[in-house]
């Protein structure tokens, strides 16, 4: 059974980035997406992460509201 937090936080460990409050606020202040690109084809993550990324999204599964949080912040910076 998977105890894993799914939260933004543990997302970004799990994508192998820094993980606090503040280094995820200035990633999002940093990167932005246009509403045309899927956030895991965005060119700012490495091959294993945009796999996971897809991977997880597709599963539908315990990170896929976590990174819907992303996707929409990543796109609300950009506005």
């Amino acid at each position: 059974m998977d105890t894993t937090k799914h939260d933004i936080k543990t997302l970004f460990a799990q994508l192998g980035l820094p993980n606090s409050e503040q280094q995820i606020n200035e990633f999002i202040a940093s990167h932005s997406l246009e509403d045309t690109t899927l956030l895991q084809e965005a060119p700012f993550w490495d091959e294993a992460q945009q796999h996971f990324l897809a991977e997880s999204l597709a599963e539908d599964g315990a990170w896929s509201e976590v990174i819907d949080e992303l996707d929409v912040r990543l796109r609300q910076e950009g506005k």
